[in-house]
């Protein structure tokens, strides 16, 4: 039998996406099933201290947890949500009708142009999104290069009809992490570092958060000051996003960052998985080639 080989969505194609994301938290047994059995992801690794999440073997999620731990307060910095991008809509009905057969709360639904999405949270507060996109040729650009994006109604039933009426198995191959919104102090500020020194491109703006992407993608990394306006570092013993990675697939990308911090002299430190670093809130951040 011939194995279909899985195109990489757009996001992925990109000079740099996010490759994945590291959280902390307070139940990691319980946290882990919920990532198992609800969000579809399959267990990779495992230690009583955390544990590698993923499709078909590719990680995505890796959470852990520790003795002094402590549930980070709704309006610290850190992450708004993690956002897993599957394949095509087929897909996302089938995730949606999952949820609604094991009778999950959902948080919001959204037609935002270029994708459509649908919110929920895990045990420990931690947000979700679960979307799809439209293709690239369906997007309206502007002229100055910024991408149409709205919040509008998604009909969650129609999408749920659509659903085919069999069992599902998981997340799809191709299932990826699309982008990471995070929650900031100041979107000045966040648009000093990713945009300034990262080199990331505003793709769009809404009232208190701006959308970063490379490569005529929606957004990569987003950030907002919704519920964290004034926010300052994170504390080390909270639990939430601990860092994430960002995966260069273009070297003229990556030197502009390297240069970006060099210039500004942010600390980094080198790693067996790229250059390792803090953005302004004491999120980690890890550029990976």
């Amino acid at each position: 039998m011939t194995k279909t080989v899985q195109t990489p969505s757009f996001a992925l194609t990109r000079p740099a996406h996010v490759e994945g994301a590291h959280l902390v938290v307070t139940d990691l047994a319980g946290t882990g099933a919920f990532y198992r059995d609800i969000i579809g992801l399959s267990l990779l690794e495992e230690t009583p201290s955390g544990m590698v999440l993923g499709v078909e073997g590719v990680p995505l999620l890796t959470l852990s947890t520790g003795t002094s731990i402590a549930r980070a307060p709704r309006t610290a910095a850190g992450l708004f949500h993690t956002a897993f991008l599957v394949p095509n809509r087929a897909e996302l009905a089938a995730w949606l009708a999952h949820a609604v057969h094991r009778g999950i709360r959902l948080e919001g639904a959204s037609d935002h142009l270029v994708s459509e999405a649908i919110y929920l949270s895990d045990p420990e507060g931690n947000g979700i999104e679960i979307y799809r996109d439209r293709s690239p040729l369906e997007w309206n650009y502007q002229p100055d290069g910024m991408v149409a994006m709205a919040t509008e109604r998604l009909d969650l039933q129609a999408l749920y009809d659509s659903a085919k009426k069999e069992s599902w198995g998981g997340m799809a191959p191709g299932t990826a992490i699309g982008h990471i919104h995070l929650q900031v102090g100041n979107v000045a500020d966040a648009d000093a570092f990713y945009r300034d020194v990262l080199g990331l491109k505003i793709m769009a703006r809404y009232p208190g958060a701006s959308f970063f992407a490379t490569g005529g993608y929606h957004h990569h990394l987003a950030a907002n000051i919704w519920n964290s306006r004034g926010a300052g570092v994170r504390q080390k013993s909270m639990s939430g996003l601990s860092d994430y990675t960002l995966k260069f697939t273009d070297a003229a990308a990556l030197e502009t960052a390297l240069q970006g911090l060099e210039k500004l002299e942010i600390p980094t430190s080198r790693t067996a998985a790229g250059i390792t670093l803090y953005d302004p809130w004491g999120i980690g951040l890890t550029l990976a080639a």
